[in-house]
């Protein structure tokens, strides 16, 4: 293998290594392990959202500096190395979280230090897409990437269900076994060690993204300390400037809404499905699996339609998707499907969510595939690095909306149906905001 393609293959590594702390922590486990040990279904989501929000807003405020610093000084690798410590230290610390002794404040803890090394570490290695190849190819590179993270997630996420989680009726795992390693069913010590597991996924797969991804050398690279002195003045300078990219502009909005929505949905899919339907850990791994593994497809086919067709109409298409999806949600309970009440007992309501599930991963997966390629179209070719703090700055800046707005709503309403409807809204806005936004950038006329 030539140096070229292994830079693309550990830049893909990445995307297998982290996706378990959004598959298995964020929505598909942990989260729900949440919901049963604090018992209440909507005091779990206004937590977990309350939580999530302030790990967002965290972001929102240090990734644009934190960018802006990279920018200067060079040296990203350096910055994804001290944010996967944050991804270990937060992941693993998640052992800590019997029933016993549960902790729901330290538990979140634990939880956003690790979120936060996850999304600065992913902001850093974004930025290197437009380094691998030229632009041409980066829409099958993007969604290859996204493709194989859903992968890794899938096999994670099968690891745990076969062999590690434990239901709590019964203490088995899917396959009928106790968990390994001689874990404690009554502690929940098989579901408490996805946190480990994790962690050591994280550290194990990224070895190939360190031994293999090289940066660019830049030649007008400045000290640390100058650089950080200089973030906030350069970071200013470039958000005055940026109304007169109408389409730049257009787009980073666009984004800035419908990842916030996405992540709505990727967030409280296992909380809302364990509280509304009542749904065991091990239901809603294999729902998780169900999304994951058409995730996988569709990133990858998103970008065989993004080298074809440009990323703008694939953008658009799935956020038709998700905007419907999302309102069918609010419409599945184990009571009624869509208005029609069903018998107790009834299966419709599961099979229902396991379709809705299927498609919040194809569209996810899409979508996100095509919404990095989109921001290489948006931005000059001399200027690559800079847009892409912007579109980090971007996807942190209202990262807090969507859990907070879920949050706040399921608190005044009582209702995890009704709590996700702030998600719709988001998707529309940034379907709205993409008419302004020339498929090639500034650059079409």
């Amino acid at each position: 293998m030539d140096a070229a393609r292994k830079r693309i293959w550990g830049w893909y590594a990445f995307d297998w290594a982290s996706q378990p702390y959004n598959t298995l922590l964020l929505t598909f486990i942990f989260g729900p392990y949440v919901v049963s040990v604090v018992g209440d279904g909507s005091t779990a989501q206004t937590i977990w959202g309350l939580g999530v929000g302030a790990a967002g807003l965290i972001i929102a405020v240090l990734s644009p500096l934190l960018g802006a610093v990279a920018d200067k000084a060079g040296g990203r690798m350096r910055f994804v190395a001290l944010f996967s410590v944050l991804y270990v230290l937060g992941a693993g610390m998640l052992w800590f979280s019997a029933p016993d002794s549960f902790n729901v404040w330290a538990v979140m803890f634990w939880f956003a230090i690790g979120l936060i090394g996850m999304e600065f570490a992913t902001t850093f290695t974004n930025a290197m897409l437009p380094d691998l190849a030229p632009r041409a190819e980066l829409g099958r590179i993007s969604g290859t990437g996204w493709a194989i993270g859903y992968l890794g997630g899938i096999v994670a996420l099968a690891i745990m269900l076969l062999f590690l989680a434990e239901s709590a009726e019964t203490g088995k795992t899917l396959l009928g076994l106790s968990p390994l390693f001689g874990l404690d069913p009554e502690a929940r010590e098989g579901t408490r060690a996805v946190g480990p597991l994790t962690a050591i996924w994280f550290a194990l797969f990224m070895i190939p993204f360190f031994l293999w991804v090289r940066e660019p050398q830049r030649k007008d690279r400045v000290s640390l300390g100058t650089a950080i002195r200089g973030a906030w003045p350069e970071l200013r300078q470039t958000l005055r400037g940026l109304p007169a990219k109408r389409s730049l502009f257009a787009y980073l909005g666009s984004s800035m809404f419908y990842r916030d929505g996405l992540n709505g949905m990727y967030t409280f899919g296992g909380i809302y499905a364990a509280g509304v339907l009542g749904w065991s850990v091990t239901q809603v791994g294999i729902f998780g699996i169900l999304a994951a593994f058409t995730g996988a497809v569709f990133a990858w086919l998103g970008g065989k339609a993004d080298s074809r067709f440009g990323p703008k109409p694939v953008i658009a298409v799935n956020l038709l998707l998700m905007a419907a999806v999302a309102a069918c949600v609010v419409f599945v309970s184990r009571d009624s499907v869509f208005g029609l009440p069903v018998a107790e007992g009834s299966s419709l309501p599961d099979i229902a969510f396991y379709i809705l599930g299927a498609m919040i991963g194809a569209g996810g997966g899409a979508l996100q595939s095509a919404s990095r390629t989109m921001m290489v179209r948006q931005a000059p070719a001399e200027k690559m690095t800079e847009a892409f703090g912007l579109y980090a700055l971007a996807g942190k800046a209202t990262s807090f909306l969507a859990p907070l707005s879920i949050g706040i709503v399921t608190a005044v309403t009582g209702s995890q149906q009704l709590g996700v409807t702030p998600v719709i809204g988001l998707f529309l806005i940034g379907l709205v905001l993409l008419v302004w936004v020339k498929a090639d950038g500034e650059e079409e006329r």
